[in-house]
Parts: structure tokens; C-alpha cells; sequence
């Protein structure tokens, strides 16, 4: 089996990468290695991929149609070759790599990967108010490039990474599939939208097997920095003042990493148009977040309260009937656990990550 990854050195991405080439899969993983945020924390994430049997790293801007296409392109000639090794170009890194084909033949999807998991986007709700071009560019341009391509060299099976922010402000919770998300309330939120419709497109048109998994507050070791989670362990190890927004009642349904690719996985198996929450089912308030990461920290905690913003939805709580029934899918990480993990990975890692811009 032969996946396409996008945004591989992302948080989510990289996970789901690492449980693909355990499960014994080939990934060819494509990441622009962007400053949304921090680069280092991509950087550290892909070098523990580059070591592994069966993983291709592409660096490339999946809105680039160009190097799309080499990609796509590349991995049907591997598929085809019976010679040893086939070559993939990346222009960005300006050189020429081999990579071993350790399984001659087509893809079992009949296409040059089983399928696209598209986990690349520009993330995060107050940023793309700043910067909605940006945002729409990779969001939108960015999945409708990969859709084309799917559709161009038969791959019929495509992945797509969406998000609770669609859900605005008004549905009532826990949200359901079916609420109304025509309403978004960043163009963050409207971007993923925007892709979603284009997803659908193509399955109506084109007979693609589209899976939408719309992903809660996904944290853990690695985790973006501009997030909660990690901004607040930062904090609190470092001794440094930790920002809340508004008065820390709002809530989010925490999702622990693991998790959420397990349930990204399952997905794969299934068929048609689907959209599916992937959810803890159990949100917390912000400011007791802050209360158990203290805890587990064993730090006294300075809070800075900031204006809260317009953009951030007073909560987040998935309904997870439709991952249950569909997926065989629930949760098994609680939160404690969760933030140990995180906790640890931070601590492991202080010498550098205590120097990772935060963001806002």
C-alpha cells in the first residue's frame, strides 16, 4: 500500500505518517516546511520519518501544480518500474534523490497511491484574519490541485482534514454532522468550507471516494506551539506569564493526538462521501486546562488575561455517534494521560523547544 501524505512534518500529519509506515505502508509525504510557525518543530518531526524504511519526503507548496504533478507522476512510474530505483525530484531542495522501490507493481487502488491523505493547511483562527489570502490560497487552491490530480491519474480514495471551527457559534452542541456550517466565523474556518464543497465536487462528479473528518482541538508531545497545550506547558515550565483570552470559560474538546489517527486510518476504509467528527466528546474549560497542566507540571502558574477575539467560538464539543458507528471509533486517551504525555515530550526536549516562538 502506497499513501500520499501532505503536510508530513505537520503535527497530525507526521502521526499519522509514523503509524503508516509501522502498520508496514509506503508513504511519500509532501511538506513546504512553511513559518506558519516555528520551523523547528517541522524539522524535528520529519528527521524522525527521513530514518524510516518506506517513507519519500517531497518538499513542495501543494499549490504548486508543477511539482503536484511530479509527485503524482514519479509515484506511477515506481508503480510500473521493475527497475531497482526511480528518481524524485524536489526543486525546492535543488538536487536529485534515489529512492528504493522495494515492491515493483501497481497500486492495489489502481492509481499511483491507494490514496491521498490531505492533511496540509495553513491552521489556526486568528491568524487567518490577518492573513485570509494565505489561508484561502492553501486551503482552497491547495485541495482543489490535489483533487485534479486524483482525478487526472486515478486515485480514487481522498482524505481530507477539516476542522470543528466550522460550526460557528450558533449549532447547538454537541455539534452534529449535519448542523448548519454555512456560517463561519474566521476565514479559516471559511477556507475548510470552501474546501469541503470542492471535495464534494469531485466525489459527485468524478465517482472519488471522499472522507471529510472534521478534527477537535487535536494536542499532544509535538504539538503546535501557537495551541494551548503547548504554549501553556512552555509557559509554566519556563516560569514565564501564561496568556488566557477572554476569561478562560470558554470550551474545547480536547483530542489527543493518537487518537485522532486511529480514527483518521479507520476512514480509509470506508467508501462514497462521508464526514465524520473525531472528537474527545468531553470539553474542558480553558482555564481548568490551565489547572491540570499546572498540576502536572507541579509549577505555580501567573495567568495574563488577553482581550478575548472574535473569531474563537465560545466552545467546541463533538457528537461521536457517526465515528462510533461507522468507524468502530471512540477515544481512549484521557486527558491526564494526554498531557503527561506532553508534558514529558517537553521536558525531554527543553533544550530546544523552550526557544520556539509561540506565536499568538
Amino acid at each position: 500500500m502506497r499513501y500520499l501524505v501532505t503536510g508530513c512534518a505537520g503535527f497530525i500529519g507526521w502521526k499519522v505518517s509514523e503509524l503508516l509506515l509501522r502498520s508496514g505502508a509506503e508513504v511519500v509525504g509532501m511538506d513546504d516546511l512553511n513559518d506558519a510557525y516555528d520551523v523547528r518543530l517541522k524539522q524535528w518531526r520529519l528527521e524522525t520519518l527521513q530514518s524510516r524504511k518506506g517513507f519519500h519526503f517531497y518538499q513542495a507548496d501543494i499549490t504548486n501544480v508543477r511539482a503536484v504533478e511530479e509527485v503524482f507522476s514519479w509515484a506511477k512510474e515506481k508503480s510500473s518500474s521493475h527497475s531497482e530505483q526511480v528518481s524524485l525530484v524536489s526543486p525546492q531542495e535543488g538536487n536529485r534523490r534515489s529512492l528504493r522501490n522495494p515492491e515493483p507493481g501497481r497500486s492495489e487502488a489502481g492509481g499511483p497511491f491507494d490514496a491521498v491523505i490531505h492533511l496540509a493547511a495553513r491552521a489556526g483562527v486568528r491568524a487567518s484574519v490577518q492573513q485570509p489570502e494565505v489561508y484561502f490560497r492553501t486551503n482552497g487552491l491547495g485541495t482543489l490541485t490535489l483533487l485534479e490530480a486524483c482525478r487526472q491519474h486515478g486515485v480514487r480514495k481522498f482524505l481530507f482534514a477539516s476542522t470543528s471551527a466550522l460550526y460557528g457559534r450558533d449549532n447547538p452542541t454537541p455539534y452534529q454532522e449535519e448542523a448548519d456550517t454555512s456560517r463561519p466565523l474566521s476565514p479559516y474556518a471559511a477556507s475548510k468550507k470552501a474546501a469541503e464543497c470542492l471535495a464534494y465536487t469531485y466525489h459527485y462528479l468524478h465517482g472519488l471516494d471522499v472522507i471529510v473528518l472534521r478534527y477537535f482541538t487535536v494536542y499532544g508531545p509535538a504539538g503546535r506551539p501557537d495551541m494551548s497545550v503547548f504554549r501553556f506547558i512552555r509557559q509554566i515550565i519556563e516560569g514565564a506569564p501564561v496568556w488566557i483570552y477572554g476569561d478562560g470559560s470558554q470550551k474545547r474538546d480536547f483530542t489527543y493526538v493518537d487518537d485522532i489517527v486511529r480514527g483518521t486510518l479507520a476512514a480509509l476504509n470506508l467508501q462514497g462521501f462521508e464526514v465524520i467528527n473525531l472528537g474527545s466528546d468531553q470539553p474542558v474549560r480553558v482555564r481548568e486546562l490551565l489547572e491540570r497542566i499546572a498540576g502536572c507540571v507541579g509549577k505555580p502558574v501567573r495567568v495574563e488575561h488577553r482581550p478575548a477575539h472574535p473569531a474563537d467560538v465560545p466552545a467546541t464539543w463533538a457528537d461521536i455517534q457517526r465515528a462510533r458507528q461507522k468507524l468502530g471509533w471512540s477515544p481512549q486517551t484521557s486527558l491526564e494521560e494526554g498531557l503527561s504525555q506532553a508534558v514529558a515530550w517537553y521536558q525531554e526536549n527543553r533544550s530546544w523547544a523552550a526557544q520556539v516562538a509561540l506565536g499568538e
